[in-house]
């Protein structure tokens, strides 16, 4: 692909990814962020660290299907940061404004309220791919360890996932989408691998 439009739609993924936190600091700014502005700063955070993250799991399906667009594969990285990013603004909302930087009331949610525990595991699972994702990390580990490193983010993905679940009221039905986009995901990676060996193997016959 041509640098300069590579460097172009980088500049439009920055910015697409910086516009939800960009429509809370103006919400904040303007005093517009509704009679719940810690409830709207949570959701906002939350849906937006599942939606970078499964967009980022869907780049090697897609590059997969459309050789074409193998040059996906260069906003993954820059994806799943952001999700990380917006994943840590989502655990400060709740540490902050939440439970007030009191490790007892921390402690007590994690132990007893089970949507908080799997939040903070998914956080956690995030954190190591986060600071392993430089080059030099990738040249250290080596590229097998470090792909299997980085599967935690399916992990991760799923705990996300069922946080939001747990989170929500019974009856509500707003994480379906996500849930259903990233079971298919999940499934497309071993049927995808599955069609290649069969072509490799059909070829080699």
């Amino acid at each position: 692909m041509n640098r300069s439009i590579l460097v172009a739609l980088k500049t439009l993924t920055w910015l697409a990814c910086l516009w939800p936190l960009g429509q809370l600091v103006w919400g904040a700014v303007t005093n517009n962020l509704g009679a719940d502005p810690t409830a709207k700063i949570t959701l906002t955070t939350g849906y937006t660290t599942l939606l970078l993250l499964i967009l980022s799991l869907a780049v090697t399906p897609v590059r997969r299907l459309v050789p074409k667009l193998a040059w996906l594969v260069k906003f993954r990285r820059l994806l799943g940061l952001f999700a990380f990013f917006y994943a840590t603004i989502h655990l400060a909302t709740y540490i902050g404004l939440y439970a007030g930087f009191d490790l007892n009331t921390m402690a007590h949610d994690i132990a007893k309220r089970r949507f908080i525990t799997v939040g903070v595991a998914a956080w956690l699972l995030l954190v190591p791919l986060a600071a392993t994702s430089t080059n030099w990390s990738i040249r250290k580990l080596g590229g097998k360890r470090w792909r299997r490193l980085h599967k935690l983010v399916y992990v991760a993905a799923i705990c996300g996932v069922v946080h939001y679940w747990w989170q929500v009221k019974p009856g509500v039905l707003a994480p379906l989408n996500m849930t259903v986009t990233l079971a298919i995901l999940l499934l497309a990676r071993p049927v995808l691998a599955w069609v290649e060996r069969r072509k490799t193997r059909a070829a080699a016959a």
